[in-house]
């Protein structure tokens, strides 16, 4: 299983298939341990009609109790041996799921890392939470079809030969069996995936709004919009939950035929080997194995179709982790050092201009305006700004990201001191505020002076214990404009 600090590898983002066979190419070792114990615990049971009908046609009709005693004893070791199989095979199939959970969620949270800052522009928050809540364990659910769902073909063919030996008739009608059952359920399993992916794009969508939520309501209550919201939220988690209605509607056919097509289907052949021995075309002890390999298939059959239900609906999740790869990084094509001294910010396009050491506030008739000259001016999105007079696409990102800070509304506060939370739990400050305008080098009181550049002394003055004061998580213990 993948190690906590083990490099995953990098994933095949050609789409939701490739992503699939990739966490399988991983632990190839694995997989085919996983497959190799699955298709011998199927055949195993497969073999316990055919050791019971050799029981029954050498050793107890005839009434040798030698070989009815040989076959007896091979069926106990080979249950014993199954049962030994069944445990193993859970538990390298577990192996296998978990792999590809971890493995999952490690390159998100890497790709999420190397997004960076431009990960809330790219793709929302309800999206990366459903990503790590739902899809992970959906696509880890999938690779399921590597060990059973292999097992399953293997053995199915096994029973067919076998059932050659009782019965050419039989033995074709169990073959065209499959490909029967497959051709009812896939249309199925095609319109799942459509639906999933809807509904899956609205959870997202909703999860977004439930995150929203949650960070603003006390401003929302207190505007008197809170009512608006929740209403809207309604609305959109009843869609949902009718979208979901119809996942279920789909789900249930495809799980209703899993069980009632191979019950029938198997039916039919257990009739059909007892009209063959009520004219004696097989003995009594292969009509006992028919049976066997009739209730045998009951298990490959509905494994290969809760395999279609659970691939259908892991290619869903495997497409939205693709979708969330392939979200590129803010390209770095800066080679130019930043101003060592405190220079001008200016945004060509609005006219705005930073000057430093001063404090400079920005107003517009539409909001969405001035937070995009605040993203151009922190180089989240391509722009014509300039720091010193140098375009800020050729200035090295790791440097205007240590110096030039933009705060927005996600910006998280963590409980502590107010002093730690400035300080950073305890340790050495870097900066703070605009650092465009401040000196590259360490101030005398760095804690002063941050506390200046933001204009926060008279925050520090309203509290009871200054900088000693504690702070809630995201400072709720602070009104929205401090």
């Amino acid at each position: 299983m993948i190690d906590a600090y083990e490099d995953p590898g990098t994933p095949d983002r050609r789409g939701g298939w490739h992503y699939l066979w990739w966490l399988v190419r991983c632990q190839r070792g694995r997989s085919a341990l996983g497959a190799l114990i699955a298709s011998t615990w199927m055949v195993l049971l497969a073999a316990t009609p055919y050791l019971m009908a050799k029981a029954i046609d050498e050793g107890l009709e005839p009434g040798d109790l030698g070989r009815l005693t040989v076959w007896s004893a091979a069926l106990f070791l080979v249950g014993a041996f199954n049962a030994w199989l069944s445990i193993m095979r859970h538990r390298t199939m577990t192996r296998v799921r978990m792999d590809a959970n971890f493995r999952t969620v490690k390159v998100v949270v890497g790709h999420a890392v190397r997004l960076g800052a431009a990960l809330s522009r790219r793709a929302g928050a309800g999206e990366v939470v459903t990503i790590g809540v739902g899809d992970v364990q959906t696509i880890a659910s999938a690779l399921t079809v590597v060990g059973p769902g292999v097992g399953a073909v293997i053995a199915y063919l096994v029973v067919a030969g076998l059932l050659v030996s009782v019965s050419p008739v039989i033995a074709v009608v169990v073959l065209l069996g499959m490909p029967l059952i497959v051709g009812v359920v896939g249309p199925l399993l095609t319109r799942l995936q459509g639906t999933e992916t809807e509904y899956r794009e609205r959870q997202g969508v909703l999860t977004a709004r439930i995150a929203d939520l949650a960070g603003g309501l006390r401003v929302l209550n207190g505007l008197g919009g809170k009512g608006l919201f929740a209403e809207a939220f309604r609305r959109e988690s009843g869609r949902l939950r009718e979208q979901g209605y119809r996942v279920g509607a789909v789900t249930s056919w495809v799980q209703a035929l899993g069980v009632g097509l191979p019950t029938l289907f198997l039916a039919v052949v257990t009739w059909l080997a007892a009209r063959l021995a009520a004219q004696g075309h097989i003995s009594i002890g292969e009509l006992v194995s028919v049976y066997g390999y009739v209730a045998v298939l009951v298990g490959p059959v509905a494994f290969w179709v809760e395999c279609g239900y659970m691939l259908s609906r892991g290619v869903v999740a495997a497409r939205r982790v693709v979708r969330f790869l392939n979200l590129e990084p803010m390209e770095d094509r800066g080679t130019r050092n930043a101003p060592a001294e405190p220079s001008t910010l200016h945004d060509p396009e609005s006219g705005v201009r930073i000057l430093p050491g001063r404090l400079t506030a920005l107003a517009g008739a539409r909001p969405t305006e001035t937070a995009e000259v605040i993203d151009r001016l922190g180089r989240y999105t391509p722009s014509r700004a300039t720091w010193a007079g140098v375009p800020l696409d050729e200035i090295i990102l790791a440097q205007i990201r240590q110096r030039i800070l933009v705060a927005d509304h996600e910006a998280d506060v963590f409980a502590d001191s107010l002093r730690n939370v400035i300080e950073g739990a305890g340790k050495a400050f870097r900066g703070a505020g605009n650092c465009a305008t401040s000196p590259h080098g360490p101030a005398p009181d760095k804690l002063t002076q941050a506390l200046h550049t933001a204009a926060a002394e008279d925050i520090v003055q309203s509290l009871p214990d200054g900088l000693d004061s504690p702070m809630d998580a995201n400072a709720r213990n602070l009104s929205g404009g401090q």
